[in-house]
């Protein structure tokens, strides 16, 4: 039983420290993480248990922790404003801006079948390019703020 908790904590402080970085829509959804956590550290401990070695197992355990969460809409929008709006904040606004201006381009988003290898599709620089002009425009009309 020590072992099986030791291993939903430290799946719980991976998925955690990804959603902070990466998905922080998700961030406080304490269900999700419970859950998610759970399902690893059991398929692990089965994995384990069947033979596989420790690489197979935490393959099988990453494969279900993370699954759906490997395109981030976040890291996109953090992205584009690193890229093209470097150049008119300090560095330490660019993550907090890219926060603020997450919500502004939900709508882009939602315009895109978003999956796991988005990034890789051709229409990712299509919705570069949306996100780019969506959040150039807001800050025509807002300014930095």
């Amino acid at each position: 039983m020590n072992t099986q908790q030791k291993d939903l904590s430290y799946f719980r402080l991976r998925l955690q420290e990804l959603l902070n970085n990466s998905f922080p829509e998700k961030a406080n959804d304490q269900k999700f993480i419970e859950q998610r956590s759970s399902w690893a550290a059991n398929a692990y401990e089965g994995a384990f248990s069947s033979g596989n070695g420790i690489e197979q197992c935490n393959e099988i355990a990453d494969y279900i922790l993370f699954g759906g969460l490997y395109f981030s809409r976040f890291d996109t929008v953090f992205q584009v404003v690193c890229n093209e709006f470097d150049t008119i904040m300090a560095d330490e606004e660019l993550r907090p801006f890219a926060l603020k201006m997450f919500p502004v381009c939900e709508p882009v988003f939602a315009r895109y079948e978003l999956t796991d290898d988005f990034a890789y599709d051709t229409e990712f620089d299509l919705l570069y390019t949306e996100l780019t002009g969506t959040i150039a425009i807001w800050i025509e009309e807002n300014g930095l703020q």
